[in-house]
């Protein structure tokens, strides 16, 4: 961890802070958009990602973290329609500022989106869209911190680290209506 306070969070209504231990743990789940690593710690989840094609699969089987267990749980359930929220604790590793950005994110409403515009004044900082942007691209737990919610200005989709495809797909997933040609909302 880069800052020395760095904390969990629990998202169900307010962030919770607490301290964590570093014992790592990792699982492959199946998703309806290729396989997604789920990593973390006996106190919290640090990434997930969705992984490259043909990616050897070297999570290690034995005793799994809970926060890893339950992320899979809530992460399969989303996709099955039956959640649109996560409640997991968090300990994502970056800058104060990337943190104060994800933390941000996770007030994104499912079925609402926010432009990079929004997030940079939610923040108080609104001249630091470019920021904001980077610390989306950085985000190290997609689909639980909704970085998929964030669009450009005029409705325009955006990058996306997971891919253009997986974004589309996940906001299509969450009731938007998506002009995948021109790579926007449709309102």
């Amino acid at each position: 961890m880069r800052d020395t306070d760095a904390a969990i969070w629990v998202f169900a209504r307010r962030p919770a802070y607490v301290r964590h231990v570093m014992t790592p743990h990792n699982m492959i789940v199946d998703t309806p958009l290729g396989p997604v690593r789920i990593q973390g710690t006996d106190s919290a989840v640090t990434h997930l990602a969705f992984m490259a094609p043909n990616t050897p699969d070297d999570a290690q089987a034995g005793r799994m973290s809970a926060p890893v267990a339950e992320a899979a749980r809530q992460l399969e359930a989303y996709f099955a329609g039956r959640r649109d929220a996560f409640d997991l604790p968090l300990a994502p590793d970056g800058t104060v500022f990337q943190k104060r950005v994800w933390r941000t994110l996770c007030e994104i409403p499912n079925q609402q989106t926010r432009t990079y515009g929004d997030i940079a004044k939610m923040l108080g900082q609104p001249g630091a869209s470019r920021a904001v942007g980077l610390a989306n691209a950085r985000n190290p737990i997609a689909v639980v911190i909704p970085c998929h919610r964030v669009i450009g200005a005029n409705d325009r989709l955006t990058g996306y680290a997971g891919g253009m495809t997986r974004k589309i797909w996940l906001l299509t997933h969450e009731g938007h209506r998506v002009d995948a040609s021109r790579q926007r909302l449709a309102r």
